[in-house]
């Protein structure tokens, strides 16, 4: 494995999404620019260029919102990698940090109460199981 880590492919917003949000977004402001320009010309042509506008410019600041919510959400905490070393003769069982090199079977450093060699019998990620707030629709 190599010392970059890759963008999920979860983690990422759509481009063609981000390019209509702020297209969406630049043409809100143009009727708004417009809509308060045109005040006194025409009055009807104005409200409804200044209603555009803020409709606009709430819906393309509330989709952007939500991507960044949902990307929050979607990103994956990885979990620990341990190593659990047991010793031959007295059953003595440690549990540390997975260490690179590390295979099963592998017999490491002197165990702490008989002083015989301890063998690495599990290696594993720990998983803790996370409340999920479900909200009823």
């Amino acid at each position: 494995m190599s010392g970059t880590q890759a963008t999920a492919p979860t983690a990422r917003i759509s481009t063609f999404l981000l390019l209509v949000v702020f297209l969406t977004l630049a043409l809100s402001f143009v009727a708004l620019i417009f809509g308060a320009t045109v005040v006194e010309q025409n009055t009807e042509a104005s409200w409804v260029l200044l209603l555009l506008g803020f409709l606009g410019v709430s819906l393309s600041t509330y989709v952007l919102f939500q991507t960044r919510r949902r990307l929050s959400k979607l990103k994956i905490a990885v979990p620990p990698v341990v190593t659990t070393i047991e010793c031959k003769k007295c059953g003595f069982k440690n549990v540390r940090e997975f260490q690179r090199g590390d295979y099963i079977f592998k017999e490491g450093e002197p165990c702490q109460k008989c002083n015989d060699k301890m063998l690495i019998t599990a290696i594993y990620r720990e998983v803790k199981d996370k409340e999920k707030n479900r909200m009823p629709f």
